[in-house]
C-alpha cells in the first residue's frame, strides 16, 4: 500500500512538472493565470473546507512555479553583459530564496492543528509542577505580580512550587570589584528574599553567572523534584487557568516533553506604538503562534519559546538540562529533545500576558539575539544531519532557521530597481506583456495566498514592513554569526522603558538615507520616462517597483519615529465587580480595566458629592475574588475626582503603596478571568482585505515621512534626551526602601563579600 502511494506521488509529480514547464504564449499564460486567480477568488468567497484550502494552495503554487520557470529560462541578462548578469543572478537568488521559504511554509501550514480543551482531572492524578521565574534586572513590582499570579493558578497547592531564580544577586555579583555594583546586588538579593518569604515563593540564586538563562535554570534543576518544570519570563504573568489547560497533557502522552502556549503582550511593540495599530491590528507574533506553531504541531515539531511552557523534568535531566551552546536555549532544548524521540504539542490559547520592548532600539536588540541564536543552531547543529529527527521535523527546524536570512533578499528587493534607474544596468529582461502575464499575476496570487492563509492574524504588507525594519540591522548580525558562530552572547532585552516625548529613534538615520535614495530614484525614473526615448515601457515597470519600495520606506520612517508613551502601565480590559471603601462610605463599582499602576472604575451607585469634590481621595478597592488567595485583602488606591474618557461615570484610580501580600488581589483582578485576553485578541482579529490593507499602507507611506521629518525639528529638554527606565511604581516601593535601609545598616561596616545572604530560601 505504501509503495503504491509513493508510486502515485511520483507519477503525479512527473505529470505536474511536465505541465508546469510547457512553453506557452504570453497571451495563453495571461489567460491561464487570470482564470486561476478567478477560481481563487471563488474559493476564497465560498470554500473554507480542508479540501478547498488544499486546492487553493495547489492552484497558487501552480502560478508561483510557472513564474519561477519563466524567470530561470527567459529573464536573465545575456553573458555578453557580465555586470547585468551578475546583478540579475543576485536578484534571482533572492527570489528563489523567497519561493523556497514559501513552499516550506505551505507544507508546514497545510493543516494547522487546533487542540480541544482538556477535561478537568482529579487532583490526585495531576503532576507536581515547579514554576521557574528567571530574573536578572527586573523591578520588584514586576516580579511580585508574576509570582503572585503564578501562586494563584488554579492547581492543587501541595503540587505547586514557585521558584524565583535570581541572576542579579549571585555571589559573583555580590563580590563585584565595583563596590557600588556589589552593594546593589546584595540589596537586591536581600529584598527579593524578603519578597519571596512574605509572598510564599522560593528564592534561588547561584555562585556565578554562567551560561545565561539556561545556566540559571539548570542550577535550579538541582533543587527541584517535581514532574514538570513550568517556565515564565519575569514579566510573563499567567492567568489562573494556565495549568488546568495544559498540565494534564503529560498524563495522556508518556513521551511528551513540551507543552508550549502563545506569548501575548499587554503593550504594543514600537512599530505598533508608532503607527498606532495596537488596538486594531493583530500583533506581529500572532501569525507565528496562531498559524506557524499550530502548523508545526501537526508534524510534532512545535518548539520551546522560552516562556509560557511546561517541560517534563525527567526528559530535561536525560538531555543534561536546558541546552546552552547557543543564545536561544529554548529552541535548542526542544531540538535536542525532539532528536531523542520525545514529542511536543502547542496549545493555542492565550494564558499569559507579558511585556514587549518599548523602543525600536530594544526591539532590534531582541531580534538580533533571536536571529543569531537560530543561525547558531543551524551552523553548529545542522538539522539536516541531526540523527533522531524525522524528515518533516528537520524541514520544520530548517524553515524556522533559514527564515532569518530574510534581510538579504528584503534589502535586495528594496535597492534593485535603482540599478536600472540610476545606472542603466538591466538585471531583468522582460517586456510589458511578459511582466503582466508572469510577474503581475505571480505577485497578485502571492498576496492573495498570504491573505487567504493569514488574513485574520496579519494585515497585507505588514510582514514586508517588519522584515525591512529589522533587515537594515540584522544583515551585519548574520554575517557575524556565520563567520564566528560561537561569538554571540546572551543579552537581556530592555523593557519597562517610558517615553516622555516624541523623538526619532537613534537607529533612524539609515532609514532616512534609504528613503532619500528611493525618492531620488522615483524622481529620476519619472524624468527618464517622459524625456528619454526608448525606455518608457521598461522604465514604467521599474518605476512602479521603486515607488512601492518608496512607500514601504516611508512607512518604516513612521515605525522609527518614536511616539511618547503617556500611559506608563499597559492596561487590560476586564469586567469585574467591586467596592470602593472610603473612610465611612462604600460605593459599588465595576472595574473596566486594570494595570500594574491603577484601574478604571464605573460607578454603579451615586457617589457622595463631598467625595467627588475632593482633589484626590484615598480608598481601598475590594473585589469579588475568583481565586482563593485573596481572602479579606483589598488594594490601596487614590481615587481621582475627574472622570476619564469613556463616560461621565468612569473614573481613574492609582494604586497606592502595596504590601507584598496585596499583590494577590492585583493578580486576581488582572489574571483571574482567563477569557479576558482571548476577548481582546478577538476584537482586533478582523480580516483585512488586500485592497483595504494596500490602501492603509499607501496612506501610511504618505503621512509617516511627514511626521518623521517633523521630529527632526523637535527640541527636547536636556533631561528628556533619552528614554528613561521607569521607576518602580509607588505600589511597591515603601516596604522595599525600608528593607534596603535595614540591609544597608547591617552591612555598612563589613568588608566586601562578607556575610552574604544565603543563596536559597523558602
Amino acid at each position: 500500500m505504501l509503495g503504491l502511494r509513493a508510486f502515485a506521488w511520483i507519477v503525479s509529480g512527473v505529470l505536474a512538472v511536465a505541465l508546469l514547464t510547457q512553453p506557452v504564449s504570453v497571451q495563453a499564460q495571461l489567460a491561464l493565470s487570470t482564470t486561476i486567480i478567478v477560481v481563487l477568488l471563488l474559493l476564497w468567497k465560498f470554500g473554507r473546507s480542508p479540501f478547498a484550502r488544499q486546492t487553493y494552495l495547489a492552484l497558487s503554487s501552480f502560478i508561483v512555479i510557472r513564474y519561477v520557470y519563466w524567470r530561470l529560462t527567459n529573464t536573465l541578462p545575456p553573458t555578453s553583459d557580465p555586470v547585468g548578469l551578475s546583478f540579475g543572478l543576485i536578484l534571482l537568488s533572492a527570489e528563489l530564496y523567497c519561493v523556497c521559504i514559501l513552499i516550506i511554509s505551505l507544507i508546514v501550514n497545510v493543516d494547522p492543528v487546533k487542540r480541544r480543551a482538556l477535561s478537568r482531572r482529579p487532583d490526585e492524578d495531576l503532576p507536581v509542577v515547579d514554576v521557574f521565574i528567571p530574573t536578572y534586572n527586573e523591578d520588584e513590582y514586576i516580579l511580585a505580580t508574576t509570582i503572585a499570579a503564578a501562586l494563584s493558578m488554579d492547581y492543587p497547592k501541595d503540587k505547586l512550587n514557585v521558584w524565583l531564580l535570581d541572576d542579579g544577586g549571585t555571589d559573583q555579583k555580590c563580590n563585584d570589584k565595583n563596590p557600588a555594583k556589589a552593594e546593589a546586588a546584595k540589596l537586591r538579593r536581600a529584598s527579593l528574599q524578603e519578597l519571596c518569604k512574605r509572598i510564599g515563593a522560593h528564592y534561588l540564586t547561584r555562585a556565578k553567572n554562567e551560561h545565561a538563562k539556561a545556566g540559571n535554570m539548570n542550577s535550579a534543576l538541582a533543587h527541584v523534584k517535581g514532574d514538570i518544570v513550568l517556565v515564565f519570563d519575569a514579566d510573563h504573568a499567567p492567568f489562573r487557568a494556565f495549568l488546568q489547560e495544559t498540565a494534564a497533557y503529560f498524563i495522556d502522552i508518556p513521551k511528551l516533553f513540551l507543552v508550549q502556549t502563545p506569548h501575548v503582550f499587554l503593550n504594543p511593540d514600537p512599530i505598533e506604538k508608532n503607527l498606532k495599530t495596537f488596538n486594531r491590528m493583530p500583533s506581529e507574533n500572532e501569525m507565528f503562534y496562531s498559524m506557524t506553531q499550530r502548523g508545526l504541531d501537526k508534524w510534532d515539531a512545535s518548539f520551546f519559546c522560552g516562556s509560557a511552557a511546561l517541560l517534563r523534568r525527567s526528559a530535561l535531566m536525560e538531555a543534561g538540562g536546558f541546552s546552552g551552546v547557543t543564545i536561544t536555549e529554548d529552541c535548542e532544548t526542544a531540538f535536542e529533545l525532539h532528536a531523542r524521540g520525545y514529542s511536543s504539542i502547542f496549545v493555542d490559547k492565550p494564558l499569559i500576558a507579558g511585556l514587549q520592548p518599548e523602543t525600536f532600539a530594544s526591539f532590534v536588540g531582541q531580534r538580533v539575539r533571536w536571529c543569531q541564536g537560530m543561525l547558531q543552531i543551524m551552523v553548529l547543529k545542522n538539522p539536516a544531519f541531526k540523527k533522531g529527527l524525522r524528515p518533516i521535523q528537520k524541514l520544520g527546524y530548517l524553515s524556522s532557521m533559514t527564515f532569518w536570512f530574510f534581510p538579504f533578499p528584503r534589502l535586495i528587493f528594496m535597492l534593485a530597481p535603482l540599478a536600472y534607474i540610476l545606472f542603466d544596468v538591466k538585471i531583468f529582461v522582460s517586456n510589458v506583456d511578459e511582466a503582466v502575464a508572469f510577474t503581475a499575476t505571480y505577485m497578485i496570487s502571492n498576496v492573495m495566498l498570504q491573505n487567504y492563509m493569514f488574513g485574520t492574524v496579519r494585515w497585507p504588507w505588514v510582514s514586508e514592513l517588519y522584515e525591512y525594519c529589522q533587515g537594515v540591522f540584522l544583515s551585519k548580525a548574520i554575517v557575524s554569526v556565520l563567520m564566528n558562530p560561537r561569538k554571540p552572547t546572551f543579552n537581556v532585552t530592555a523593557k519597562g522603558l517610558t517615553l516622555d516625548n516624541d523623538h526619532l529613534s537613534e537607529l533612524a538615520w539609515p532609514f532616512f538615507a534609504i528613503y532619500l535614495m528611493l525618492l531620488t530614484g522615483t524622481l529620476v525614473a519619472t524624468f527618464r520616462y517622459f524625456v528619454e526615448p526608448g525606455v518608457s515601457n521598461l522604465m514604467m515597470i521599474v518605476g512602479i517597483w521603486n515607488t512601492f519600495n518608496l512607500i514601504m520606506a516611508g512607512v518604516a520612517l513612521g515605525a522609527v519615529s518614536e511616539r511618547k508613551q503617556p500611559d506608563r502601565h499597559p492596561r487590560l480590559t476586564i469586567k469585574r465587580n467591586g467596592w470602593l471603601d472610603f473612610s465611612d462610605q462604600r460605593v459599588a463599582v465595576e472595574i473596566v480595566n486594570v494595570s500594574a499602576g491603577g484601574c478604571a472604575v464605573r460607578l454603579l451607585e451615586e457617589m457622595p458629592p463631598m467625595l467627588l469634590e475632593a482633589e484626590d481621595t484615598r480608598a481601598r478597592l475590594t473585589i469579588e475574588p475568583i481565586g482563593d488567595l485573596v481572602g479579606k485583602r483589598s488594594l490601596p488606591l487614590i481615587f481621582r475626582r475627574s472622570p476619564i474618557s469613556g463616560g461621565d461615570d468612569l473614573y481613574g484610580c492609582e494604586f497606592d503603596t502595596m504590601q507584598p501580600e496585596e499583590y494577590f488581589v492585583l493578580a486576581d483582578l488582572m489574571y483571574g478571568d482567563s477569557d479576558a485576553l482571548p476577548r481582546f485578541l478577538a476584537s482586533r482579529r478582523k480580516h483585512k482585505s488586500v485592497w483595504a490593507g494596500t490602501g492603509q499602507f499607501i496612506f501610511w507611506g504618505i503621512v509617516e515621512p511627514i511626521r518623521a521629518v517633523s521630529y527632526l525639528f523637535k527640541r527636547k529638554p536636556p533631561e528628556e534626551q533619552e528614554p528613561q527606565v521607569e521607576a518602580t511604581p509607588p505600589a511597591s516601593t515603601a516596604w522595599l526602601k525600608r528593607l534596603v535601609a535595614q540591609a544597608g545598616d547591617k552591612s555598612g561596616d563589613k568588608a566586601q563579600g562578607d556575610a552574604l545572604p544565603a543563596r536559597k530560601s523558602a
